[in-house]
């Protein structure tokens, strides 16, 4: 007789005082401890690292772009490569978005209908037909290990009608997807979707879960709404979804919302904003955001920050990174890169052990404004 099946998802602590939880999502690449933050590799790769400094900052599950991998190379490339874990040199796994977001950002050169999104190529003017079908045969050639339903992200601010019609389409899409999903080895989560409207959120959160899919997402947040906002969308949003599966919530990754958001159960989170800052010349440290472009840094020979283990901050000088982004040397954006990801890594596997210690609502008061009673209401 073969070994039992190990649980695709499984919860190995709770928060007493907070619904806070920590657990391991299984796939066939590996296996992503939660809470954990995953940083975004749109393209196939994390903006100015290698695969092996990605690693290094202690992430385990990185995110790639359906829309930009169809656009180049193209999925059938990736597929001949033998999938994307191969292409990129990515061992560890991988999720997709499914081009859900990009119905949002590039609303200048895209319409919507009920049988998908149709864009217009900015470089060629090409027609770009993405249907629900479409999204998830593009991802099942990519071969991740996480892929996403095809949804419909409303901006901010949208008026109720649209914003129901948008996550009533997203519900009808999401059928679409699990009929199109052609592969075992891949888990489809579907996305709740209704905008700053508690009712709607209610309500595609019903509709959704019905599905009995292996994971769910929160998305639709933070596409411009404060953030006041967006917390109290994840708050009511997230006691919607099952206990008994992970939790993601989409394109979030502050300290403060990383942690309000465990708080009610979140498990993963994904942003551009620590590879975007980089290039931007800003370091995440403690709380605080340092531009090394500031003069105060020319002379400053600590390192970033003393209590980090990751490779620049054991190796360089905030007068030395200082000097790389003023020069507009790539090392520098590298370098800022692998401590700002390190950074939010190491946040989330903080929360992890506070949460297995059960000192989560005391550690992480400040972030949740010490209003332990809001953040547990379900």
């Amino acid at each position: 007789m073969g070994k039992p099946e190990l649980p695709i998802w499984q919860i190995l602590a709770q928060c007493p005082s907070t619904q806070a939880r920590c657990g391991q999502l299984r796939t066939p690449h590996g296996t992503v401890d939660t809470p954990r933050f995953m940083p975004v590799g749109t393209l196939a790769n994390v903006k100015t690292l290698t695969p092996d400094q990605v690693r290094g900052c202690g992430a385990q599950m990185i995110l790639a772009n359906t829309y930009h991998l169809h656009l180049q190379p193209g999925e059938d490339i990736v597929a001949q490569a033998g999938g994307l874990h191969r292409f990129m040199h990515w061992d560890q796994p991988i999720l997709t978005d499914s081009g859900g977001f990009q119905v949002f950002s590039l609303s200048d050169i895209r319409s919507i209908s009920e049988q998908g999104v149709v864009f217009l190529s900015p470089v060629s003017g090409d027609r770009i037909a993405l249907t629900p079908e479409k999204a998830i045969h593009i991802q099942n050639q990519l071969g991740a290990d996480v892929i996403m339903a095809f949804d419909e992200c409303a901006p901010y601010p949208a008026s109720y009608e649209q914003v129901r019609e948008a996550s009533d389409r997203t519900t009808r899409w999401l059928e679409r997807c699990v009929s199109a999903h052609q592969r075992t080895d891949q888990l489809l989560f579907g996305i709740v979707q209704g905008g700053v409207y508690p009712d709607l959120r209610t309500r595609s959160a019903e509709e959704i879960v019905q599905f009995d899919l292996p994971g769910y997402a929160i998305g639709g947040v933070s596409v411009g709404e404060p953030g006041e906002l967006i917390s109290k969308i994840v708050c009511h949003t997230a006691p919607l979804l099952p206990a008994d599966k992970p939790r993601y919530l989409m394109g979030v990754g502050t300290k403060r919302e990383m942690a309000q958001a465990v708080a009610v159960g979140i498990d993963l989170f994904d942003c551009v904003i620590p590879t975007r800052l980089a290039r931007h010349g800003t370091a995440l440290v403690g709380d605080r955001r340092y531009n090394l472009k500031n003069a105060q840094f020319r002379r400053d020979f600590a390192p970033l920050d003393a209590t980090c283990p990751c490779y620049a901050c054991q190796n360089f000088s905030r007068a030395y990174i200082s000097h790389l982004v003023r020069s507009q040397e790539i090392l520098g954006y590298t370098l800022l890169a692998i401590h700002n990801i390190t950074e939010l890594v190491r946040f989330t596997q903080s929360m992890a052990q506070a949460i297995k210690a059960g000192t989560f609502a005391q550690e992480f008061a400040q972030y949740l404004d010490c209003n332990t009673s809001y953040w547990l209401e379900t």
